[in-house]
């Protein structure tokens, strides 16, 4: 059998992803290449918990932090520069090694995505000022007359990804389930960008992350306070300063809407924090569940047996 030539590492929030990517990039030669939609941003170093300088310093790391905060950054986007990356890290002669934990990233680099048509400026303008004069609700309506698949799966107050799919079937009359199912590799469609599929999931090493819920939660728990107690408030205070859009994705990165209603003078401090670790214990339950149902071929695995398990099929 040949050797695997590319390593994916998911897993939930907290479950020592990085740690693991760090010490199988030593072993293996690798490259580490980010897969976290919100350490990409530049602005969100200490409340993503991106690599340290010291990590850095160990291996390559390569799309950590190279998003401003007022780019709208997208899957799409991430498969071009993700694309680029695993190319240089391969003509360099070392072992790409995707690590994070959003979904649509890894299902993108490994099925393929559609080549979703520009929104026009026009179309999103009217949704933005309609978001702001009406709230998220009557969109989340519309979209469920229009695109009932997307608006049952959606949270009723993800307002970031209610807009983004009643702009794509306004603008295109299209739903954007209709625009990845084509992007799928069983699609003939002339719509898929086989250009954005660089890894190919046959030869690739691919795990998830196992960690028991209770322990979850309480890694979730520390580490919150530890980012609060490094410097988080300061970079989320300076991240408010720059007054961008509230539904930029890094405006709603864990803990930083929270912090900034603490820092508003909303609520105390250990109610702010309260809400961060809430909404990150939440949204682990919907990685674990998104990844079962969307990437079965990923390897459950815990985390103490993760490197055993990954150093057995090199």
């Amino acid at each position: 059998m040949a050797r695997p030539d590319a390593l994916l590492v998911a897993g939930p929030t907290t479950s020592g992803k990085s740690a693991l990517a760090l010490a199988l990039a030593e072993k293996l030669g690798g490259t580490v290449i980010n897969a976290d939609s919100m350490q990409v941003y530049r602005d969100l170093r200490i409340i993503t918990a991106r690599p340290t300088a010291a990590d850095v310093a160990r291996v390559p790391h390569l799309l950590y932090g190279h998003v401003d905060a007022a780019e709208n950054y997208s899957v799409g986007r991430w498969c071009v520069d993700a694309q680029a990356a695993i190319a240089e890290t391969r003509e360099a002669g070392r072992l790409p090694i995707l690590v994070g934990g959003t979904g649509l990233y890894f299902k993108g680099l490994t099925q393929g995505l559609a080549a979703v048509p520009p929104i026009p400026a026009g179309v999103r303008a009217a949704i933005r000022a309609r978001l702001a004069a009406e709230g998220v609700a009557p969109l989340h309506a519309e979209l469920m007359q229009r695109d009932p698949v997307a608006a049952q799966r959606l949270m009723p107050g993800d307002r970031s990804r209610i807009t983004r799919a009643l702009e794509v079937i306004l603008a295109t009359g299209r739903s954007l389930s209709e625009w990845h199912f084509e992007g799928m590799p069983h699609s003939a469609s002339k719509t898929r960008v086989n250009a954005l599929m660089p890894i190919d999931a046959l030869r690739a090493v691919k795990i998830f992350l196992d960690v028991e819920r209770a322990e979850l939660y309480r890694r979730i728990d520390v580490r919150f306070d530890a980012m609060v107690a490094g410097g988080a408030l300061d970079e989320v205070r300076t991240l408010a300063e720059r007054r961008l859009d509230a539904t930029l994705p890094a405006m709603k990165a864990h803990g930083v809407p929270w912090l900034i209603r603490y820092i508003n003078g909303e609520m105390p401090l250990d109610e702010a924090a309260e809400g961060g670790k809430r909404d990150t214990r939440r949204y682990t339950k919907r990685q674990a569940t998104w990844f079962r149902n969307q990437l079965p071929d990923f390897v459950w695995v815990a985390p103490a047996e993760a490197e055993r398990k990954v150093m057995s099929a090199f």
